[in-house]
């Protein structure tokens, strides 16, 4: 894991939220983007070398509506940017993580992204990106 990628927070509106950050950073987002297979919709923020996503659930069976519908709006993720999300994930796995998807997926951001269980990292869930070259 070379660096912490972003920073994903669930909100219940992007529109209000990007609105928020917006003011709170002093810019606007950068990218803004619908990932279907997730049920999502994001909008990526830059402040320093540093990035924050939001995400707002598009569907209620989404992953993001039922942390919403959970633990309401808040921290979702912690991303790490990984040369090569394979060979993360079976090092992972080696050192006893559950992996929630072994195989890659396409994400938000042009990443492929994987993530570990929180059960087995101390509650918090853990985003792998690798940017897809």
């Amino acid at each position: 894991m070379r660096k912490i990628e972003h920073i994903g927070i669930a909100v219940k509106s992007l529109e209000e939220s990007n609105l928020l950050f917006e003011k709170l950073l002093g810019q606007p987002a950068y990218k803004e983007e619908e990932v279907e297979s997730e049920g999502v919709k994001t909008s990526f923020f830059m402040n320093g070398p540093n990035k924050i996503e939001l995400l707002e659930a598009t569907n209620p069976d989404s992953p993001i509506a039922k942390f919403l519908e959970k633990k309401g709006e808040g921290i979702h993720h912690i991303a790490f940017d990984v040369e090569d999300i394979l060979v993360e994930i079976d090092r992972l796995k080696t050192e006893g993580f559950t992996v929630l998807n072994e195989t890659p997926k396409k994400g938000a951001d042009n990443k492929l992204v994987a993530f570990l269980h929180p059960k087995t990292t101390n509650g918090v869930l853990i985003e792998l990106c690798q940017e897809i070259k």
